[in-house]
């Protein structure tokens, strides 16, 4: 099993971006998934998550301005980050879970400049 993030980069405060985190060698739809970052000296911190029912939960501090989906016939699922801040600048993980195993993605780059 493989997953692959894309989408991040640099982007000024107030703006933008969408990850996305393609799934390859597991049927996708079955499993819970979420979007973790982690910020140089911090621990990893779950952002987002969505369950294989898409029930969402969400951070505090993303609350209102992340947008987490998945399109499990594209085995994709998605973070819309809007009004981003300084503060969210890390590095973003996507991560697959059931009931006996987890899987990591390599991890995507998000700077947004103070």
């Amino acid at each position: 099993v493989q997953l692959a993030e894309s989408g991040g980069g640099l982007m000024q405060s107030g703006g933008s971006l969408k990850l996305s985190c393609t799934a390859s060698g597991t049927i996708f739809r079955y499993y819970d998934l979420g979007w973790y970052r982690q910020a140089p000296g911090k621990q990893r911190e779950l952002v987002a998550s969505i369950s294989s029912e898409k029930s969402v939960t969400y951070s505090d501090s993303v609350k209102g301005r992340f947008t987490i989906s998945r399109d499990n016939d594209g085995n994709t699922v998605y973070l819309q980050m809007d009004s981003l801040k300084p503060e969210d600048t890390a590095v973003y993980y996507c991560n697959a879970q059931n009931s006996v195993v987890h899987y990591w993605g390599q991890g995507t780059q998000v700077n947004v400049p103070s």
